[in-house]
């Protein structure tokens, strides 16, 4: 594995978070697909390309990229272990040749300078210690005129599951979430700071588009409640309070899913922010020693 800077993340997604999302692969995919076509759609990925999927976690985006380039290539990249073993193992038994996976940071990954022809990521760019220095990295890692499409998570306002964890105060200790921008999930939900931030790290053509999907969270409202419980947020919150806390907050929330069964299923709506922008055609500005482009 190269070179890791962003710890906290790596310690999560190869502990507990990582192996909950590879045990429930399918899952967290049916929770996430409503975003796949609108992803792929803005990356308009041809039959030639080369894919780059950051974040790519169990390989969900980065096989669907991979059929769109048949004969390109796709690569996943992530920093959990326990998801790309699963990555793996689905692209295996897929039968798919064009996909490969690697495990590794964005923010530092020593990618071949304009190797790709797209960079695409479904949640999987808002958690970089230096957002600037990794999408900086990323634009390197495209070719002049190279495409980059990312789903990012809006706010918590219209967040179904976020308001449904939010209404358990009183029986978990569910604090505030945090504002756009702050660390965290919330990190690129302010598009005009994300705009900034992609301007900064030297890409052009910036646009940010709503894009709201619902998500399949389980079969009723007592398993979506459970699975919810058992991710790694809700973990964290049930794991700090007694036995008795934690059946009132699995009630309370199959309670509050109640409503959102319709057809064997609850239903959640996810609102997000999908960003593209390209990277110039013309070569990168050449710097002198003070880090300025020349006159």
């Amino acid at each position: 594995m190269r070179h890791i800077v962003n710890a906290d993340q790596a310690q999560a997604w190869n502990g507990y978070e990582g192996d909950h999302w590879a045990r429930n692969q399918d899952r967290w995919d049916a929770v996430n697909d409503g975003f796949n076509e609108p992803l792929l759609a803005a990356a308009a990925i041809q039959e030639h390309d080369l894919v780059l999927d950051i974040g790519c976690g169990t390989g969900c985006t980065t096989r669907l990229a991979a059929h769109r380039a048949r004969n390109g290539q796709a690569l996943g990249l992530d920093l959990s272990a326990p998801m790309l073993a699963r990555a793996h193992e689905t692209a295996r038994r897929e039968d798919i040749p064009n996909v490969i996976f690697e495990q590794g940071d964005a923010q530092t990954y020593a990618f071949e300078p304009g190797a790709f022809d797209v960079a695409i990521s479904r949640f999987g760019v808002m958690f970089f210690a230096d957002p600037v220095a990794a999408f900086t990295n990323i634009r390197r890692a495209l070719r002049p005129g190279g495409r980059a499409a990312y789903i990012c998570a809006a706010g918590a306002e219209g967040n179904d599951w976020l308001q449904a964890v939010a209404a358990l105060r009183g029986i978990l200790p569910v604090g505030e979430f945090g504002a756009p921008g702050s660390p965290g999930m919330f990190a690129l939900a302010d598009p005009d700071r994300t705009g900034a931030i992609l301007s900064a790290a030297g890409f052009e053509h910036i646009e940010a588009v709503r894009v709201d999907a619902y998500g399949t969270w389980g079969r009723d409202a007592a398993d979506a409640a459970a699975f919810l419980l058992a991710s790694g947020p809700g973990r964290h919150l049930t794991s700090q309070v007694g036995p008795e806390s934690r059946d009132r907050a699995r009630q309370a929330l199959t309670d509050i899913l109640r409503p959102y069964e319709e057809d064997r299923a609850v239903r959640l709506r996810t609102p997000a922010w999908l960003f593209t922008a390209n990277r110039p055609k013309s070569p990168d500005p050449v710097r002198t020693a003070t880090g300025r482009s020349p006159a």
